[in-house]
């Protein structure tokens, strides 16, 4: 039984603020460049089915999907305004879309001009992930623009789907190696009201890990797959760790539709999992580069952290389901610490080009330390955003996400309102409208006037739980504190003031996380700082933080953010190699939003600094 409804950004309207800036960067740069850089690359041009031997840019596997989720962006951006040239572009790719369809309604670029003979012959190659992206685009799309050209092609695709895998059973697997699949079903349905697309979905999740499955290459395992164990069984986060919180988003959703207790208390399993043994401060998931994978519990290395943006992207998927189903704040804690952090850090600033992993430390010096090879053979995460990579899936991802970003703010049960996340906007929920403005993420003030409002639940962070303020029509208020909501009884019309301490912190490590032993991240809010040595000087290790925290804020016009100068200690310069005697002068360290490393250029960067 779902537990509360989140609200759209369809019925959300971002006010000005951090996250209104954030949204127009994607709409007015971020779209298009990331289109250019497709174009460019010959994704768009894929659609035409005229690849032959010999000509550039071979279509591969997963293209599909790239410009899927580029449309989903683009669609999300019409839903909130017009724009004649997105729209253009998308009726052209649906355009060639119909026209290619193979007659019996299957459609995937590759598998019919590469290798048309070998159609659901290979469980790693893609295809039931690039439909799921389809057909998450093609209901974003009639949302969108209400034209159903891209719908029917995909509902036609989908039935072919339902006819090779739960009819005939004629595919060589029964699963997807990718998934995705499984929640774009479930948004199918809600769009068509068709059950047999929840049904399968339903027939992906119940099928997963109750057969021996085809591995896609020699160096995996089902484990590797989330196909070790049926999904009810599953109750630690394995494997690739984007199609993990993908299937883990699709248990949630048909644990939500059915009522189904056993995925839900293994979806709240995998969930305390990732929550306990394998978060990174920055909301990312993901802690190794082989095979983009979870680890072992505690496995949090910094400079080698994989964190790839699509994985906190799905991770927000996951725990955004979750919030349906179960009253707990850590949900959104989770929401919060990604969206700030690991996931904004994917993005330049400028907007146009991306990270795909998202390290927590650089030591330039490291990435360049066999100087007797001709190419440096180990492996580390660039140090510098890139405009398009040849496994191009994060870009398109942000496009959409950017542009969702309301989706993630409030919630509603019966005559409560929640909210989730402190973004600035107004939304009518019932016949309760709500206005807020929020000074997030640096300013922890929120003003939020509301009418015909009877009940309100806000989610009150971890960093300012021992410390927050509610004042209701001007009287100060002490609300019902649960599972991390205060709860306020609100008649009529009322303006509300939340008082959030976002005040920078020191925050530390659990003892098991070998990494971080004797270290210290500062957060601010929401904001996970880091130190850059464009600021500091390379060889960061050089400074460690008093027990007291002593700070300043400044305003850093060239990169436009909020930053930190705080007291430090630096070590003396040592003359020989190693001594017995260690001293410290005074310092500052100037620290700047995680969020906004690596858009000055190449240099050494830290999160976790060495503590007194």
């Amino acid at each position: 039984m779902i537990f509360l409804n989140n609200i759209s950004f369809s019925d959300v309207r971002l006010l000005d603020g951090f996250w209104k800036q954030k949204h127009k960067l994607n709409s007015d740069t971020t779209i298009f460049s990331v289109y250019d850089r497709f174009k460019e690359t010959g994704r768009f041009d894929a659609f035409n089915f005229d690849w032959v031997e010999g000509k550039p840019n071979k279509p591969h596997f997963f293209w599909d999907s790239d410009v899927a989720k580029w449309i989903e962006g683009a669609a999300n951006i019409l839903q909130k305004e017009k724009n004649p040239r997105l729209e253009e572009i998308v009726d052209d790719v649906v355009d060639k879309i119909a026209e290619h369809q193979d007659e019996n309604g299957y459609f995937n670029i590759y598998f019919t001009v590469i290798e048309p003979g070998k159609r659901f012959s290979n469980r790693d190659c893609h295809e039931l992930y690039c439909a799921g992206h389809l057909t998450e685009a093609a209901v974003a799309y009639y949302k969108a623009t209400g034209k159903d050209k891209m719908l029917k092609c995909m509902c036609r695709y989908i039935d072919y789907i339902e006819k090779v895998f739960v009819k005939e059973k004629s595919a060589a697997f029964v699963t997807p190696g990718h998934e995705e699949i499984e929640l774009a079903l479930v948004r199918l349905y809600h769009c068509t009201g068709e059950k047999r697309y929840l049904e399968l979905s339903k027939f992906f999740i119940d099928n997963r890990g109750q057969t021996e499955e085809k591995l896609g290459n020699d160096w995996t395992t089902q484990r590797y797959y989330q196909s070790d164990k049926p999904c009810r069984e599953q109750f630690t986060a394995e494997g690739h760790s984007v199609r993990a919180c993908y299937l883990y988003s699709g248990m949630a959703d048909i644990a939500i539709e059915y009522d189904d207790k056993e995925l839900q208390n293994a979806c709240e399993q995998l969930f305390d999992d990732i929550y306990n043994h394998k978060l990174y401060i920055t909301g990312g998931v993901g802690q190794s580069s082989y095979g983009e994978a979870f680890t072992i519990p505690y496995d949090l290395q910094n400079n080698r952290a994989y964190t790839e943006t699509c994985a906190a992207i799905a991770l927000v998927f996951f725990a955004s389901r979750m919030q349906k189903l179960k009253l707990d704040s850590r949900f959104g804690d989770v929401i919060e610490k990604a969206i700030y952090n690991g996931i904004l850090s994917g993005i330049s600033l400028d907007g146009k080009s991306f990270f795909y992993e998202n390290p927590l430390e650089i030591i330039l010096s490291e990435n360049n330390r066999n100087v007797f090879l001709d190419i440096n053979k180990e492996r580390h995460p660039i140090t510098q955003r890139v405009e398009v990579f040849s496994c191009s899936c994060c870009p398109p991802n942000l496009n959409r996400f950017l542009s969702s970003i309301g989706d993630y703010i409030y919630g509603v049960e019966n005559d409560t309102v929640f909210v989730h996340q402190y973004i600035s906007s107004e939304t009518k929920i019932n016949d309760t409208e709500i206005s807020m403005i929020s000074g997030f993420p640096y300013d922890g003030k929120v003003k939020i006037n509301v009418k015909n409002a009877s009940t309100f639940a806000f989610r009150i962070p971890p960093y300012s739980r021992n410390n927050f303020e509610i004042i209701l029509n001007g009287k100060k208020i002490i609300p019902t504190v649960k599972s991390g909501y205060a709860f306020v009884e609100v008649k009529g019309e009322a303006d509300i003031i939340i008082d959030i301490d976002v005040s920078p912190k020191k925050i530390f490590a659990n003892g098991l996380v070998d990494r971080d032993a004797g270290k210290c991240a500062i957060v601010a809010g929401p904001i996970v700082y880091c130190a850059e040595g464009k600021d500091n000087g390379n060889h960061l290790r050089q400074f460690r933080i008093p027990d007291k925290l002593e700070y300043s804020f400044i305003k850093n016009e060239e990169i436009g953010t909020t930053d930190l100068i705080v007291k430090a200690e630096k070590t003396a310069n040592i003359k020989d190699l190693y001594s017995f005697e260690k001293t410290y002068t005074e310092d500052k360290l100037h620290l700047i939003p995680y969020f906004a490393f690596a858009n000055r250029g190449e240099c050494d960067m830290a999160v976790w600094l060495i503590s007194v």
